[in-house]
C-alpha cells in the first residue's frame, strides 16, 4: 500500500462523510502556485506562456486562503517546478500547520539545494517526477542527465528521514517490460510509493503524436501489471479501484471537481487538465461551471481521458459505495486478461472549443495594467 494508514484512514473518512452530505466536495487540492520550470518537457503545457506570465507566483496568503476555502485534507503542488517559488517552505510550513497532508511535486534538480529549508513530518512527502528508466525519462524531459539527479535527490531525501515517492507519467510508446522493470528497481530503492498516470494531451503541449487513447492505455496497464503479479508487487500511491479502471475491468465517468486546480489564471474550469476558463473563488467554481458538459461521451477534448485527477475521485467515491469490490482485487491482484468492461460511447460528444489564447491574452492585459492579483518575481530566485 502506498499510503500511510493514518492519510488513508483520514481521508477515507472525509469522503464517507462528505457522500453522505450528497454534495460535490473536493479530494485534493491541485496547486500550481508558478508556471515558471527549469525543464521544457515536450510533454508539458505550461511551459510556452509569455515571460510576462512565467513571472508570476500566487502568493502564501493565496495558498492559504485556498485550501481554508475548499477545505480538502491533501495539497498537491505543481507548476512549473515549484521549487523556484522563493515561498514554498513558507507554504509547505502552513498546510502542515493546519494538519492537511502535503505532496510536493519536482523535477528534483534543485532538491539538493532546497532541501535543507524544509523538516520531514508525518504529513508531508516529496514526489519527484520520474517517467521511467534513464533512458526513458531522459526523452520525456527532453534533458540528459536529469534520471541521474532524480535518483540522487530520492536516496538524499530518504536518507534525511523524508516520505518520498515518485509520479510516473506514461507516454504512448511505453515499453511494458522496461516500465515493470523500472518499477522493481524503484521498490528495491526504497521509495514509499508510485503515482503512475496516461498522460494527457494538452492543447499546447509541442508534442501531440504520444500520447494514448483510452483502448491503448488499457492494454499498457494490463502488460504492465501482469509482469508484477497484477501489480501487487509495486506499492501504488493511487487507489486499488482507480489501478483497476486503468488495467480496463472498470467503466468510470470522471469527477472534475475532486481535485480543482489554482493557478495564477485562478481557479480552472472545469478541471487540472482543461483551462476553459477561470473562477475568481472556489465557490464560483463549484457553482458556476456547467459540469453536465464534461467528461468522456460528452465532450471532445475528454475521449482519451483517463488520468487520476479526474478518475481517482471516481474510484474514492466506488470504493465507499461498494467496499468489498476490491477485496478480490487485494487478494488476487488486478485481473489482466478476459474481457474488459464496456466503453462509454463517443457518439454523442460535442466537438472541442480552443479557447486557450483568451486567458492568455486577458492576463497579459492585467498584468500590463496592473490589475493582476498575483505578484510578478524576476525568474531567477
Amino acid at each position: 500500500m502506498g499510503l500511510p494508514i493514518r492519510q488513508a484512514a483520514k481521508i477515507g473518512a472525509y469522503v464517507v462523510k462528505k457522500q453522505l452530505s450528497g454534495k460535490k466536495y473536493p479530494l485534493v487540492l491541485m496547486l500550481e502556485p508558478l508556471f515558471r520550470c527549469n525543464l521544457a518537457c515536450a510533454g508539458c503545457g505550461k511551459i510556452d506562456y509569455p515571460d510576462e506570465i512565467l513571472n508570476q507566483r500566487l502568493s502564501v496568503k493565496q495558498c492559504m486562503d485556498a485550501i481554508d476555502e475548499c477545505g480538502a485534507p491533501a495539497v498537491s503542488i505543481a507548476g512549473g517546478e515549484p521549487l523556484l517559488h522563493r515561498d514554498m517552505p513558507k507554504i509547505v510550513e502552513g498546510y502542515i500547520e493546519r494538519d492537511k497532508f502535503v505532496i510536493l511535486c519536482t523535477n528534483a534538480l534543485l532538491l539538493k539545494k532546497k532541501i535543507h529549508q524544509y523538516k520531514p513530518h508525518p504529513n508531508f512527502t516529496w514526489s519527484i517526477h520520474l517517467d521511467g528508466d534513464k533512458v526513458m525519462h531522459d526523452k520525456s524531459v527532453c534533458l540528459d542527465g536529469t534520471y541521474e539527479k532524480a535518483v540522487e535527490a530520492i536516496k538524499l531525501s530518504k536518507s534525511l528521514g523524508f516520505r518520498t515517492q515518485i509520479n510516473c507519467t506514461l507516454f504512448d510508446g511505453a515499453d511494458p517490460e522496461r516500465t515493470a522493470k523500472f518499477f522493481d528497481e524503484m521498490m528495491e530503492m526504497g521509495v514509499d510509493g508510485i503515482t503512475v498516470s496516461p498522460g494527457y494531451a494538452y492543447e499546447r503541449a509541442p508534442d501531440q503524436e504520444h500520447f494514448l487513447n483510452r483502448e491503448r492505455t488499457k492494454k499498457m496497464f494490463r502488460d504492465i501489471l501482469s509482469r508484477g503479479n497484477g501489480g501487487k508487487n509495486w506499492d501504488f500511491t493511487n487507489s486499488t479501484l482507480f489501478m483497476d479502471f486503468l488495467a480496463g475491468n472498470q467503466t468510470y465517468e470522471c469527477t472534475p471537481w475532486s481535485m480543482p486546480l489554482l493557478t495564477v489564471f485562478g481557479w480552472q474550469k472545469p478541471c487540472y487538465l482543461l483551462g476553459e476558463g477561470y473562477a475568481k473563488t472556489f465557490t464560483e467554481l463549484m457553482e458556476g461551471t456547467e459540469w453536465e458538459k464534461y467528461g468522456v461521451g460528452k465532450y471532445e477534448k475528454c475521449a482519451n481521458c483517463m488520468v487520476h485527477c479526474g478518475f481517482e475521485g471516481t474510484a474514492a467515491t466506488d470504493a465507499i459505495k461498494h467496499p468489498l469490490k476490491m477485496l478480490p482485487i487485494l487478494m488476487k491482484g488486478i485481473r489482466t486478461e478476459g474481457p474488459m468492461a464496456p466503453e462509454i460511447s463517443l457518439a454523442n460528444q460535442r466537438p472541442a472549443e480552443f479557447v486557450f489564447s483568451k486567458h492568455v491574452e486577458k492576463k497579459m492585459s492585467e498584468i500590463k495594467a496592473g490589475n493582476s492579483n498575483t505578484t510578478e518575481i524576476a525568474a531567477a530566485e
